[in-house]
């Protein structure tokens, strides 16, 4: 017994050591962020490198609020966010609720369809998608950001994977009392779909806030450029202010760190959920 206790506490100082390093890695990014924002610019490139910064520069952060619009930035930054949210939580939940529940001729197909744009590199579809937003007038215009994230492959499938796992009585209970297909969906199957909804909206959040090629591309004004286009233009051909660039990343990404820690709990339910049944 003894022997089989050690082998226990031995196993689990094991994981607790590998959860520890794995965490610090992943932390580390974030740390030297951090210190590089407070830091001068001779600082950040001095060897061998300056770890603590011997003088806190706080108005590293006023600079990149000088030097760049943030306010717009940020603003086109969350209306597109907001816009491709709602849109891949409305649209992606309808053909889930499809593909799970409606029994209609070549629906495994036409899944197995949707499921292979996965596999097809998203920088594909840029020259096409930029074609269209040229022929409907709408480069450099937040519509050409919004519209192309309004559906995902990716996202079609978590929710149709949670929404197998619902029981199939509480639908029968709702044909029942005479609810068609759209009121068993938006009255009873989206409820009880919050945690996968939240999990979904998380993903689409990070990936909108994000995002660099698409609006470099179809954007080309400094009034509709993103948080993550407007940052890249603070990186110099020869010279680049790295606190000034860290403190404007480090404001870019307080908002998804904020949201993540409200919602946590909810997005590991909505993912542990989603692969319970396939």
């Amino acid at each position: 017994m003894l022997g089989i206790s050690n082998k226990n506490k031995y196993k689990k100082i094991t994981i607790h050591t590998i959860v520890i390093i794995g965490s610090l890695f992943m932390i580390g990014p974030f740390i030297w962020m951090l210190l590089t924002s407070l830091k001068t610019l001779g600082e950040t490139t001095q060897v061998p490198p300056v770890i603590f910064p011997k003088e806190i520069i706080w108005s590293n952060y006023s600079d990149v609020l000088k030097l760049l619009p943030f306010a717009k930035f940020f603003f086109n930054t969350f209306i597109t966010a907001l816009g491709r949210t709602v849109g891949q939580l409305l649209i992606s939940s309808m053909a889930a609720y499809a593909f799970a529940r409606i029994e209609f001729p070549g629906r495994k197909m036409l899944f197995l369809m949707i499921l292979s744009i996965l596999m097809v590199p998203p920088q594909s579809f840029y020259i096409p998608q930029y074609i269209i937003m040229g022929k409907l007038g709408w480069l450099n215009s937040l519509k050409a950001l919004i519209f192309p994230g309004l559906f995902s492959a990716f996202g079609t499938f978590l929710l149709r994977q949670f929404f197998m796992t619902l029981p199939k009585e509480l639908e029968e209970s709702a044909r029942l009392d005479g609810c068609n297909h759209f009121q068993i969906y938006w009255h009873i199957m989206l409820p009880l779909a919050k945690p996968g909804l939240i999990a979904l909206a998380i993903f689409v959040v990070r990936w909108s806030w994000n995002d660099f090629m698409w609006p470099l591309i179809v954007n080309t004004s400094t009034s509709k450029m993103t948080l993550s286009v407007g940052l890249a233009s603070l990186q110099g051909q020869y010279l680049t202010n790295y606190p000034v660039l860290m403190a404007g990343a480090l404001i870019a990404i307080f908002p998804m760190l904020i949201i993540f820690i409200l919602l946590q709990k909810q997005f590991v339910e909505g993912i542990a959920l989603t692969g319970t049944k396939g």
